[in-house]
């Protein structure tokens, strides 16, 4: 599992189209191996980032839940108290 994709779905506000093109640049580069791709492999990475980055929207898109939109902010805070306990420090 890629641990910088992060979840997307049921938030308030909801994704962006930037964070979802994040995801899927993360998702393409953990899949390739490349963190940037050769210039013979750029336009297939490219072409591959878009339709991973298109999948995601549909999906999301598509969805249907009757849970409430979870909170950034508290998830956030969350994921940080769980950092604080697993590794300590301040981070």
């Amino acid at each position: 599992m890629c641990r910088n994709i992060k979840t997307l779905y049921n938030f308030e506000p909801p994704a962006t189209e930037d964070e979802i093109h994040a995801s899927a640049l993360q998702f393409v580069r953990k899949l390739s191996g490349f963190n940037t791709p050769s210039k013979i492999n750029e336009a297939a990475f490219n072409h591959a980032v878009e339709q991973v980055g298109s999948a995601a929207r549909l999906l999301m898109d598509s969805l249907v839940t009757l849970a409430p939109p979870r909170n950034r902010e508290a998830e956030r805070a969350k994921a940080q108290l769980l950092s604080v306990r697993r590794f300590g420090g301040s981070r």
